[in-house]
């Protein structure tokens, strides 16, 4: 056992001295090894940072909810199907829920009809435009997934009899009534009064594009009242009482959908489904793209990165076989003559799996100081990932050159010029 640690120490100690004897040929050995390890963490990181904003924005809408539309999220083929649909009314989601109410072991907890659009408000001198204001009953508070940072969402009474007050995003909020309490305050929207009596906490934005804090609600009766109904933007929000069971209750609430409805068996669907696993669909293609990339550069990286470890060991074998000849004279044997080489070139992959990761690891923080929003997560799973790979090339790489000096006769050895 002694022996053993004495050669381990004995070979680390050899094959670090040649690396610093030869420090600018192995940094350019690593170069290669280094470029595929910067790849292959961008990769993952870019890969964990989509996976980890998309359930933070997913969490946004609710991951227990499906949308029942006129439009599916994606590419549409058959356009005039679709445009020809009827559009979502508030009747509908009174139809759904009696269905709901009536179905035992429903799947399904409520449905909401909401509409929207984009609109300005204003307060005393200040106007905020392009504030996503939609509509809605109290029974959305049961989707409300924000807390309020401070007030309430509006009442039945209040949403029933139309009454004009307003729920706003925290930005809006900010932007209007900037250090001070928006609550009790009036805010134009289509020139009428509106009495703020909620505001929700900052939420920030959905996958990096649509901010949730720049948003207003209505009781429904009160946006009927001043904006009407648009058609392509009416939609009826289902809460799901399981989300791990998503696919029965799509199921159920398609055939609910159809009963609402009126359609005879045959007829197709004139309505979609959408709900997160939708915009997952949408991402797979971005990751798998992502992943391709990555896995091309950094396969392309290490096989060069391999190929001048090799090269490199083998030139480092000749250029000592005199040395190797009487360590072997000496009496050293075979396996440590191997363990040197492999050392030698195992460090300059491992050294240059840890100036990737440093690479890697100031590009992330640079984004992330440039957008503070953008999701990215420098793992330690993904650090130990790294360096496996990095070591692991250098084990391959090393292997054949550092057995072919274990079996230098020594007696040819010492007399090679």
């Amino acid at each position: 056992m002694d022996r053993i640690f004495y050669e381990l120490t004995e070979s680390v100690r050899i094959a670090m001295a040649q690396v610093r004897a030869n420090k600018m040929r192995s940094a350019l050995t690593a170069l290669g090894v280094i470029i595929g390890i910067v790849a292959v963490t961008l990769m993952g990181t870019a890969i964990r940072g989509i996976d980890i904003g998309f359930n933070k924005s997913l969490a946004m809408l609710g991951d227990d909810v499906l949308y029942v539309q006129k439009w599916p999220w994606g590419n549409v083929e058959d356009w005039w199907n679709y445009v020809n649909r009827p559009p979502l009314k508030p009747e509908d989601a009174v139809a759904l829920n009696r269905i709901i109410a009536g179905t035992a072991n429903s799947q399904l907890e409520i449905g909401v009809f909401t509409d929207a659009r984009s609109t300005s408000v204003k307060a005393g001198g200040e106007s905020v435009n392009g504030v996503y204001t939609f509509g809605a009953n109290a029974d959305y508070s049961r989707f409300l997934v924000a807390d309020f940072q401070e007030g309430r969402l509006y009442s039945a009474t209040e949403s029933d009899s139309a009454r004009q007050v307003c729920v706003l995003g925290f930005d809006v909020a900010q932007a209007l009534f900037p250090g001070r309490s928006s609550i009790g305050q009036k805010v134009i929207v289509q020139g009428q009064p509106f009495t703020v009596v909620g505001v929700l906490v900052k939420q920030g934005s959905f996958l990096g594009l649509f901010s949730m804090d720049n948003q207003m609600m209505l009781p429904l009766g009160a946006y009927r009242k001043y904006f009407g109904i648009r058609d392509d933007n009416t939609q009826l929000q289902v809460k799901v009482k399981d989300k791990n069971k998503l696919d029965e209750a799509r199921e159920e609430l398609t055939g609910a959908m159809r009963r609402v409805r009126g359609l005879a068996p045959g007829e197709r669907d004139n309505f979609s489904l959408n709900g997160g696993d939708g915009f997952k669909k949408q991402l797979e293609p971005i990751k798998q793209g992502i992943a391709f990339a990555g896995l091309f550069i950094t396969g392309l990286s290490l096989f060069v990165g391999a190929i001048g470890i090799m090269n490199i060991t083998f030139v480092s074998v000749r250029e000592r076989t005199k040395e190797i000849g009487t360590r072997k004279a000496l009496g050293a044997r075979r396996r440590t003559i191997l363990l040197q080489f492999l050392i030698e070139a195992v460090s300059i992959c491992a050294a240059g799996g840890v100036v990737g990761l440093g690479v890697t690891y100031g590009m992330c923080m640079a984004v992330k100081t440039a957008m503070p929003n953008f999701p990215l997560e420098f793992s330690v799973s993904l650090v130990a990932i790294s360096m496996t790979v990095a070591i692991a090339t250098g084990i391959i790489s090393g292997f054949v050159p550092a057995l072919g000096a274990s079996r230098l006769d020594p007696v040819v050895a010492l007399r090679y010029e």
